[in-house]
């Protein structure tokens, strides 16, 4: 159980993504002032909507295209997750395997490893500075079942044709030269994920879209999508292309309520650590990390020397309701200060700056 001191410290800390202190956090663009005609209209400006974007204008300039944003940009996931860029699905390759057959497989996952480089490309060729640290990811296990799952994982991929270079089993003195967890008995690691800023990201890549042609609208929300038209609560864009990517959000679309399941996921974000307390967790190459539990948690060692904490929490509403009080209970985020202290208990005492949560669009059936 956390401290009195750390329930204290949590309850205090800036109700908000850590990465929202680096873009505004308001809309800078103006809204649609005006009913307008382009060619192709995109509802969300998240990282879904402005990839979308960015690359339909790079292969066709002559594209009118419109980005339509309710809040601002990065607002939703975009700018709240992880800051984890990985070559990975919700779901295993196996399963893609089961839902369609070996090749398509492993085609798909080596599309994912070379979006990794894709990603990487822009960022370097538009000049994004979003912290980027492609120092691989590490999953730990901690117990015999963990063990057996993380086996089962690397047996899988590389049944796929991966090999070590893609995935594979440390013992505990490799694990503890990356990172020192309590209870740990070894992990896998992938070097296949970068960490990154998520929300300078998102932000580098609206300018980067704007740069080529693409107009966003910011505070403009979408109350309707159909063929060939969006209705906003502002005006109305006609476009014979709409694109929905709305992710999250989709279930507060009319018509689109179950479409996707929005699921919730909670963060915290630490204070800057000192150098001895990172000389007892590790974490120099800015590797993400997780573990084998069934419940999903994910962090990084973000650039500026903080660990960014994640995990499930708040629990999904019946009829894909969306709470926003439910990102930023402090009994949710206690919990998760629990497991990372368990896991660091070097931790233990240190000020939470930061805490936050919110929605992600996943497929009913977990597949893309």
């Amino acid at each position: 159980m956390p401290s009195a001191r750390s329930i204290d410290s949590i309850a205090k800390a800036k109700p908000y993504p850590l990465w929202w202190d680096q873009i505004p956090r308001k809309p800078t663009r103006p809204p649609l002032g005006e009913a307008i005609a382009v060619d192709v209209a995109i509802v969300g400006g998240g990282f879904t909507g402005l990839w979308t974007s960015y690359y339909l204008a790079v292969r066709n300039p002559e594209l009118t295209i419109a980005v339509l944003e309710r809040d601002f940009i990065g607002y939703g996931a975009s700018g709240r997750n992880g800051g984890w860029c990985y070559a990975g699905f919700a779901s295993d390759l196996e399963k893609i395997e089961q839902l369609s057959n070996t090749e398509t497989a492993r085609r798909w996952g080596r599309v994912l490893i070379d979006a990794l480089d894709e990603i990487n490309r822009v960022v370097d060729e538009e000049g994004i500075d979003c912290d980027w640290q492609r120092g691989g990811t590490i999953h730990l296990f901690r117990n015999g079942g963990q063990k057996a799952r993380a086996e089962g994982h690397v047996a899988s991929v590389h049944r796929l044709g991966w090999t070590d270079a893609d995935a594979r089993l440390l013992s505990l003195g490799e694990t503890n030269e990356r990172i020192r967890a309590t209870r740990s008995i070894g992990a896998e690691f992938s070097p296949h994920n970068a960490a990154i800023h998520p929300a300078k990201l998102v932000a580098g890549l609206a300018t980067a879209a704007e740069r080529r042609g693409v107009t966003i609208y910011e505070n403009t929300e979408a109350t309707g999508i159909e063929a060939g038209v969006v209705a906003t609560n502002r005006a109305t864009v006609s476009a014979p292309i709409v694109i929905r990517a709305t992710e999250g959000y989709t279930a507060e679309i009319d018509g689109h309520e179950r479409e996707l399941a929005p699921l919730y996921s909670l963060m915290l974000a630490t204070e800057p650590l000192s150098d001895a307390a990172w000389n007892q967790i590790g974490l120099d190459d800015r590797e993400t990390f997780g573990d084998y539990r069934h419940m999903v948690i994910y962090g990084q060692r973000t650039a500026d020397g903080r660990i960014a904490f994640g995990g499930r929490g708040a629990p999904y509403d019946f009829g894909s309701r969306i709470r926003r009080g439910a990102e930023f209970s402090p009994d949710h985020h206690v919990s998760l200060w629990g497991t990372l202290t368990e896991l660091f208990p070097v931790l233990e005492g240190t000020r939470v700056s930061h805490r936050w949560g919110g929605v992600l669009g996943v497929a009913r059936d977990w597949t893309p």
